[in-house]
């Protein structure tokens, strides 16, 4: 019988890997009908792809790639979800080498998306074990790149905000304590998931995915806020790294 561990806190109390095409082809290019302004007009919002309305919002791209091009890319390599949640353009303009402009319509935009659904829902989103966590998160197998993604949670163990920490390999290096937890610390949090995936599909921790959980851990009980779990998400499993240690 397979036993699931609950959370708990401390009381601490003190279109990818291939090379340009020689001519890319243009948003000019496109018949008519799969212009994303004209395909919005004649077939509603509901009928475009969430790449087809960001390039709408930018309108434009720059002089090494297409509008299209640089929105499917974002949310290729970003994630819907991740970038939903997203609140800081300069974070989103360096990892995803767009200008601090478009980051900043992004931003704007998903933030009034996110009062409005706030609204309508008035639901909050609890995570009290690793499969919760990894039901909320599992989107980011799909991400051709390793991400890391930060969960920060109150103490009823609710959502309070979530981000994109880091995309690329991670290392030791590279993963700071610093941008794990600023955002815990700026948002009140008592406690932190990360989750990174694993775009081989072998979710077996590397021992540079050991020694980071060790570093935030430790990073957390000088602060006081519990590093919950550390996940690695794969397309069709999980492991939680923080139960096993």
């Amino acid at each position: 019988m397979a036993y699931t561990f609950t959370y708990r806190f401390v009381d601490h109390d003190r279109i990818t890997g291939e090379e340009s095409p020689s001519y890319v082809l243009r948003v000019r290019d496109l018949p008519l009908e799969h212009k994303p302004r004209e395909k919005l007009k004649a077939a509603g919002p509901s009928a475009l792809s969430m790449a087809e309305l960001v390039a709408i919002i930018w309108n434009v791209g720059n002089k090494n790639e297409d509008v299209i091009a640089m929105a499917q890319r974002v949310i290729r390599e970003y994630g819907g979800q991740a970038m939903a949640h997203e609140t800081n353009p300069q974070n989103l303009s360096e990892l995803l080498a767009i200008p601090y402009t478009k980051a900043c319509q992004l931003v704007a935009c998903m933030e009034l998306g996110r009062r409005q659904f706030a609204t309508a829902r008035g639901l909050p989103i609890y995570i009290r074990n690793a499969k919760n966590a990894y039901d909320h998160l599992s989107s980011i197998a799909q991400s051709p790149k390793e991400q890391l993604r930060g969960l920060y949670l109150n103490s009823r163990y609710e959502v309070i905000h979530q981000e994109i920490i880091s995309i690329g390999s991670l290392t030791a290096s590279i993963v700071h304590p610093r941008e794990v937890f600023a955002p815990a610390i700026a948002y009140g949090a008592v406690g932190v998931i990360v989750a990174h995936n694993h775009p081989s599909g072998d979710a077996t921790p590397t021992a540079e995915d050991i020694e980071i959980t060790h570093q935030l851990r430790a990073a957390g009980t000088l602060l006081g806020i519990d590093l919950v779990d550390h996940l690695i998400i794969t397309n069709t499993s999980h492991t939680s790294i923080v139960t096993q240690l």
